[in-house]
């Protein structure tokens, strides 16, 4: 079982609530750029799911028409900067298992992001996610972190 856990991408600071706040032209070129990069290192995408704030719905919707259709695509109130991690790598989990899902896309924020990666890897200290970076988790049968990739990385592979 395979995830992929992205930060959106970089976001204006120009809204009325955290909740409101849109991505930035550099944040949705970035999103793109990643996609495309993860793209190229799928087969296939099972489940999605992403954090009803806007500048993570607007990430998706800048990553989707790249990456392979998933077979779900789900909105979860509980993926927000100061969710529970627990609590959503339990969700995340019970929609993966009950869709028999092998490779999952999480699109949300800082700290949560992080501290999901230690949820999946006892044991991994809580990275810290550029925007539009991009954890890949093996979740099953061996937990491990296989890579954490931002924009900039991307850039230096060139």
């Amino acid at each position: 079982m395979e995830l992929f856990l992205m930060r959106h991408g970089e976001a204006s600071f120009d809204a009325p609530t955290d909740r409101q706040r849109p991505l930035t032209e550099v944040g949705a070129t970035q999103c793109q750029q990643m996609a495309a990069h993860l793209a190229a290192n799928l087969t296939g995408l099972d489940m999605v799911f992403v954090s009803p704030y806007l500048r993570a719905q607007q990430s998706w919707r800048a990553c989707q028409p790249l990456l392979p259709q998933p077979k779900g695509v789900q909105t979860l109130d509980e993926l927000v900067p100061e969710g529970d991690p627990a609590l959503c790598h339990d969700l995340v989990m019970a929609h993966m298992d009950l869709a028999q899902a092998k490779t999952a896309l999480v699109v949300a924020h800082m700290p949560l992001l992080g501290y999901l990666v230690s949820e999946w890897v006892p044991g991994e200290t809580p990275p810290l996610f550029a925007t539009s970076a991009i954890a890949h988790l093996e979740c099953r049968p061996n937990p491990r972190l296989l890579s954490l990739q931002g924009p900039r990385d991307l850039a230096l592979v060139v």
